[in-house]
């Protein structure tokens, strides 16, 4: 165990714990953006910046990729961390100015309105890179980060239909930003320029995923663990308790 000071907190950390880990557990709230508990760390979005100070001088460090090694001091919300983070935001917001939590954290951090950058009006995306890993995750990588500059998107190969997305629509669910479109009618559903037929569920009979989301999740499960693959999730859950019961 390493023992670090976090914004005048004495406490344990374990070696190799991420800085911002710790803070949760401290109940330290750090902003984040391009975090998820379900994707490794990407540290894109800069938001999580702290400063580190391990003996030899504080340091700026992206906190939810950077592992304890030894002893330290943290400052989470410092003169220099503020002044930076509020940048950030304020770039951020400049891409999606639309989003709430970043009205939030501009309010919170009295970032003032900016016209430094002349960015296309419909632009969402922040370029976090949650769908772009949530889908390399699943081992397809029909998305990806093209162009330059303020041009720089996500999408697929030549903005056309990917032969490699499934439709399982993890991709709009862990955008921060709500910034891919992915809509949905009883039977099919639509993103990335292609539409996909969705399956009933076996019990229910509500549509609820695709066939290609269907077949990549029995292709990549062991043989007999398949029994309730054909339910929608509150079908599942049901049958789960049910099962719970039984036993």
């Amino acid at each position: 165990m390493l023992e670090v000071c976090i914004d005048g907190k004495e406490t344990l950390a374990e070696k190799d714990e991420f800085v911002l880990a710790l803070a949760k557990r401290e109940a330290i709230l750090i902003p984040t953006l391009c975090h998820h508990k379900a994707i490794a760390g990407l540290g894109s979005c800069r938001l999580c910046i702290v400063e580190v100070d391990e003996g030899r001088g504080p340091k700026v460090v992206v906190s939810c990729v950077y592992p304890l090694k030894e002893p330290c001091t943290i400052f989470t919300k410092s003169e220099k961390i503020i002044r930076l983070r509020r940048g950030i935001i304020s770039m951020l917001r400049d891409r999606a100015p639309q989003d709430p939590y970043l009205q939030q954290l501009c309010t919170e951090y009295s970032v003032p309105q900016s016209t430094r950058y002349v960015l296309p009006p419909q632009l969402k995306c922040v370029l976090c890179g949650r769908c772009a890993a949530a889908c390399a995750a699943l081992g397809n990588g029909a998305i990806t980060t093209v162009g330059r500059g303020t041009a720089k998107k996500v999408s697929t190969p030549y903005d056309s239909a990917s032969a490699d997305c499934i439709g399982c629509g993890a991709c709009a669910q862990v955008c921060p930003v709500h910034a891919i479109t992915c809509t949905e009618t009883r039977d099919t559903r639509s993103l990335w320029n292609k539409t996909f037929r969705l399956v009933p569920c076996e019990k229910c009979g509500v549509p609820f995923t695709t066939q290609e989301a269907l077949d990549l999740v029995r292709e990549k499960t062991l043989p007999g663990t398949h029994a309730n693959l054909g339910l929608c999730p509150d079908c599942r859950k049901k049958e789960v308790l049910l099962t719970t019961r039984r036993l």
